[in-house]
């Protein structure tokens, strides 16, 4: 049995998303063919995402000194079990989704404090001789994006960085993303919007079997 963490960063309804739409047929075509695995659903906008602040920094100072947890002051002891439960909860799966909008270019802000409440080294991923080195080697992931514009084989492409700081960040921390399925073109033309999402649903249909079997 395969635990699968199904990660979502839009503030939205899933029927007024996009990417939460092709999302929730991805995830429920996985549940059909693989109904043994572990699906654990975490919407970031939903859920206590500790940004990398003073308290932070001055906690994670005061552990590296070898002063006790006790030690740290109520705000630090919270802040810091909150990053250490999310990291264990990531540790502990073998596959994950994300599922994002693309927002400025880029994820949105919670997507990204919440990488780095898991980004964290020796845990995630080691510092050596060599270079950084990930620690979540054969975990599997894919990335469902949507996006208003047109960023795939255009010149547009340069200026996506959102499936590009995914693909990245997982890469860095040793997980392979297998799949990005890109909801993309709504704004531009909006007279299509049901045509491009139908396609992407596709899509996210045949990759959740081939992730479901990865």
């Amino acid at each position: 049995m395969k635990k699968v963490l199904y990660i979502t960063a839009n503030p939205k309804s899933e029927q007024d998303s996009f990417s939460l739409t092709v999302g929730r047929a991805f995830i429920d075509a996985y549940k059909k063919e693989k109904p043994e695995d572990e699906i654990v659903e975490l919407d970031v906008y939903k859920t206590e995402i500790p940004f990398i602040d003073s308290d932070v920094m001055s906690a994670w100072g005061k552990l590296q000194q070898g002063i006790a947890y006790e030690a740290l002051s109520s705000v630090e002891q919270q802040k810091v079990a909150k990053i250490d439960a999310l990291t264990n909860q990531f540790i502990a799966a073998d596959k994950y989704v994300f599922v994002t909008p693309l927002w400025n270019l880029s994820i949105p802000p919670l997507m990204k404090a919440y990488f780095d409440t898991v980004c964290i080294a020796g845990k995630t991923f080691k510092y050596t001789e060599n270079g950084p080195v990930g620690l979540m080697a054969g975990k599997k992931a894919v990335h469902i994006q949507a996006r208003g514009g047109i960023y795939s084989d255009t010149p547009a492409s340069e200026l996506e960085l959102g499936d590009e700081y995914v693909k990245t960040i997982s890469g860095f921390l040793g997980i392979e993303i297998l799949d990005t399925i890109a909801v993309e073109g709504m704004a531009y033309m909006p007279e299509k919007a049901e045509e491009i999402k139908n396609k992407a649903l596709k899509h996210a249909l045949k990759a959740a079997k081939e992730f479901a079997n990865a």
